[in-house]
């Protein structure tokens, strides 16, 4: 074993939140350390955020292709390869993992290789670093856990990924052929993000989902919008439907399923397993240390803080929001607070907007229309339609909608949710208003450029209040 080495801070896990946390620490002048298992950047940048997004920019290519002839033009006999889809989709994945490691190096990161595990220390933990370049003893003064999350699985029903028939993200992102069915099991954004592909790409699709409705953490009139577009394009819905056993034969998946029109069988070539994620908590030492751990997940207290002392946790290992930018914006509130500054608030999940990017996109910030009247407030709730939208239409994307939901009596802005095309970059408008605690008047008197999709922002904001000049 190496000798033992000291940091100011050693972050545990190099995913968007261990890395951007490593950057902040070294810009505010601390030591730091990073240990890394596998790929630097994480599942994110490797397996998730950025490589599912350049798959399902080759769908929405296709789509276009597919459907030139509404646009005047002429393409003939459009086909995908799905193996040059999948290189461009690591191609971008390794660009970004080669750019983490640039920033590390920048910023005077020490990355330590290997499979960490944590022991009582005289302050706080130490951190044990085995099976690879990094090995070692190593104290610091503040130790992060940014160790993530994985599929869950249920194996007793059959639900575990075998890699060849049984998927989560990471394998259904290397397809070596395009399956003729597919078995999506469940309905968040991962599931319908995948659903959506492979069903652009000429996959029939059907979706399992255990609750009422599909996309079940965004608002009831979105998710109602999305099952009726995403029906239209062939994809079928199963919703209040249980799997009851999942079982694989010569490379056929058979699942026996309960729904509301009784029990029935399904077969598919391939599954995807999307029924939510397991935090990484095993093998790290949390338990000798008696971190306190709940439903797989590390208890923080808004601050990043764990119960045990000079040790920290943010990200999907810490629970819901499990998204990226989440985990970002954590990262630097706990850095900052180890600095000694001040943190201007705890972590405010009404504010970490989510985002679905299939087509059509979805994106939401805040309160949903429901839960907003279990708060007892008097609410003002304004839509408008992409149809009213001049420049929807001139994209030839007219099917959409943008709803916002404000206190009546204080002009808060509560929630904002959308869905149609590009409302994954529109949504940042409402974050800001949130954040800087806007209210509708503000929100009025904000000039948007025409013509953009953001002009429907405002004229969502004025039909809250009964002032919508293009419906």
């Amino acid at each position: 074993m190496a000798d033992a080495k000291t940091y100011d801070l050693i972050i545990i896990g190099s995913g968007p939140g261990g890395y951007v946390a490593a950057i902040r620490a070294s810009q505010l002048g601390m030591k730091t350390a990073i240990v890394e298992r596998a790929e630097l950047g994480g599942i994110c940048l490797n397996w998730g955020c950025i490589p599912t997004k350049a798959l399902l920019r080759s769908s929405e290519v296709f789509h276009l292709i597919t459907h030139a002839k509404d646009y005047g033009l002429s393409v003939e006999n459009p086909k995908v390869m799905l193996d040059a889809v999948v290189k461009r989709s690591r191609g971008v994945a390794q660009q970004l993992s080669n750019g983490v490691t640039f920033l590390m190096k920048k910023h005077k990161i020490d990355v330590l290789v290997g499979t960490a595990r944590l022991e009582k220390g005289a302050g706080a933990p130490k951190v044990i670093v085995e099976k690879g370049k990094g090995e070692g003893t190593y104290t610091g003064k503040h130790v992060m856990l940014a160790t993530g999350a994985r599929a869950r699985e249920i194996p007793d029903i059959g639900l575990k990924v075998d890699g060849k028939t049984v998927w989560a993200y990471r394998e259904a992102m290397v397809p070596t052929e395009m399956p003729k069915t597919l078995l999506v099991i469940g309905s968040g954004a991962i599931g319908i993000e995948f659903a959506s592909f492979y069903r652009t790409m000429g996959a029939e699709v059907t979706v399992v989902e255990a609750l009422d409705r599909i996309l079940p953490v965004e608002d009831a009139e979105i998710s109602a919008f999305m099952l009726k577009q995403l029906g239209r394009q062939g994809i079928k819905f199963l919703t209040s439907a249980q799997v009851k056993s999942l079982k694989v034969d010569k490379g056929v998946a058979t699942a026996e399923i309960t729904a509301k029109d009784g029990a029935q069988t399904l077969k598919a070539d391939k599954v995807i397993l999307a029924i939510g994620i397991v935090g990484n908590v095993e093998n790290i030492g949390l338990e000798a240390l008696g971190v306190k751990v709940e439903k797989t997940h590390i208890v923080v207290d808004g601050f990043g803080k764990t119960n045990v002392p000079g040790l920290y946790a943010i990200g999907d290992v810490t629970g819901p929001p499990w998204l990226a930018h989440k985990a970002m914006h954590e990262g630097v509130i706990v850095v900052e607070g180890i600095a000694g500054q001040t943190p201007k608030h705890k972590f405010d999940p009404w504010n970490v907007p989510g985002c679905t990017y299939s087509h059509p996109q979805v994106a939401s910030v805040g309160m949903t229309e429901e839960a907003a009247k279990k708060t007892g407030r008097k609410l003002k709730v304004g839509k408008f339609p992409f149809i009213g939208n001049g420049k929807a239409i001139a994209l030839g994307e007219p099917e959409g909608i943008v709803k916002t939901i404000f206190d009546a009596d204080s002009g808060e802005l509560l929630g904002a949710h959308m869905a149609g095309e590009g409302v994954t970059e529109l949504i940042q408008g409402y974050c800001i208003a949130r954040q800087g605690e806007l209210t509708e008047a503000e929100l009025m008197e904000t000039v948007f450029p025409h013509p953009t999709l953001s002009e429907m922002m405002h004229e969502s904001v004025l039909a809250a209040y009964g002032r919508p000049l293009h419906i």
